[in-house]
């Protein structure tokens, strides 16, 4: 069976194919531009936009069964264009499970959705698999719409659905563009650089975090897992870690050997609203249909460097 994975060539699309690879599945890659993703004898590469027709009849017609959707354009630089947001987020997506649903027999579907469909601020009681979608943003109100139609083609038998809303992924390339949370992953960087940062939130902010190797598991868990354990929507809230700021930089200074580093807070309060105040989090439907986060800070922190390539003192 050949998955085709869009956005292939992005940061959790590289970590999902070489997962997919090691487990011997053939991978149909699928971005606009594949650069840096290394050639192997079952990966098919595909350069061209999602949006148009002719590279996306080309994705089916090189022998793709299921398909992980991850193209995306992400929540700042959706806030910044709503128009664009839609285009790709919604239309795109849309377009793109249509299209499986023609012309394969029920396919398995994997759609990376967010915890942005939450809305901010969260609830102080906690998230578990009750909690309402209330999204504020364009990214998250996008994010749910996809969510929808997911359910309602699945009910209908077109398609085998899997939704999963991702954590805070680290450690993403430093300065990551569009990320209004990309201080999650920038921190890693400057400490094991031994650089000084600035944190725009404050230490006592709590985040949910996976690495991005734990997000690539959860993607291919998905790809074959059995949806009888899934809830009647498709969607679930992945599992992830819940640490403070400050935690997060001593596990990271200790993993470089380090003692001390030079870390600061500046929190602006619209960031720490949205993106550090994560309170405790509870993911039982995910958990049975198999789904698992890192287990510690220190395995997190670990994968983390390696992603951003670092080496662990």
């Amino acid at each position: 069976m050949s998955v085709l994975v869009t956005g292939a060539a992005g940061f959790v699309g590289r970590a999902l194919v070489t997962k997919l690879l090691a487990e011997g599945q053939g991978v149909i890659a699928l971005d606009r531009s594949l650069h840096g993703l290394d050639a192997h004898e079952r990966l098919t590469r595909i350069e061209g936009d999602l949006r148009q027709a002719n590279i996306l009849a080309s994705a089916f017609e090189a022998g793709a069964r299921s398909v992980v959707h991850l193209v995306s354009l992400p929540g700042g630089a959706a806030e910044a264009d709503p128009d664009l947001s839609f285009a790709v987020n919604v239309e795109a997506s849309l377009t793109l499970m249509g299209e499986a649903a023609r012309r394969l027999d029920r396919p398995r579907f994997v759609y990376s959705s967010s915890i942005a469909v939450f809305g901010d601020p969260l609830p102080e009681a906690g998230v578990d698999d009750a909690t309402p979608l209330r999204p504020r943003l364009i990214y998250g109100l996008h994010k749910r719409m996809v969510e929808d139609a997911l359910a309602t083609l699945t009910r209908r038998g077109e398609l085998d659905a899997v939704g999963l809303r991702l954590p805070g992924i680290v450690a993403r390339p430093e300065g990551a563009a569009g990320l209004k949370s990309a201080f999650m992953s920038d921190v890693f960087h400057a400490i094991a650089a031994g650089r000084t940062i600035t944190l725009p939130v404050s230490r006592q902010a709590e985040v949910w975090l996976m690495s991005v190797q734990q997000t690539a598991a959860c993607l291919a868990h998905a790809v074959s897992m059995d949806t009888a354990f899934l809830p009647e929507d498709r969607v679930v809230t992945l599992p992830a870690l819940r640490v403070t700021m400050e935690a997060l930089v001593v596990a990271i200074a200790a993993a470089n050997g380090q003692s001390v580093c030079d870390v600061r807070y500046q929190a602006d309060e619209a960031l720490e609203a949205a993106f550090g105040r994560h309170p405790i989090l509870s993911t039982p439907a995910a958990e049975r249909a198999g789904f698992r986060h890192d287990g510690s800070v220190e395995a997190l922190v670990r994968r983390a460097l390696e992603a951003c390539g670092a080496q662990p003192g």
